[in-house]
């Protein structure tokens, strides 16, 4: 696996540019992954980010949109305002997870 430097951290990712290894992330990283896709993260992106990192170390594997919407409580459409075009792919990146499944 590849190794980049974000946010003066050296962290493992694969060919797709997602972090690998779950520890290596903080939220200085998360704060340095969003501006890389043009976003700055508020309370609600947070939230989002948050939840998704205490379900994959409790299931195993990133959450779906869906199960973000429904398990998390988290509505479908604000999702998709705090993380515009491909919302589980950037929610994923930016929380330092793998890419969902399903996600192309």
């Amino acid at each position: 696996m590849p190794t980049i430097t974000i946010a003066s951290s050296s962290v493992e990712v694969n060919d797709e540019g997602f972090m690998t290894v779950y520890d290596e992330w903080n939220e200085e990283i998360g704060t340095a992954l969003a501006a890389n896709i043009g976003l700055e993260l508020t309370d609600g992106h947070w939230e989002v980010i948050r939840f998704l990192r205490d379900d994959f170390a409790s299931q195993g594997e990133t959450a779906t949109l869906r199960r973000v919407s429904n398990t998390g409580g988290m509505p479908t459409k604000s999702l998709f305002k705090l993380f515009p075009k491909k919302p589980a792919k950037k929610m994923a990146y930016i929380a330092g997870l793998p890419k969902p499944h399903g996600c192309v």
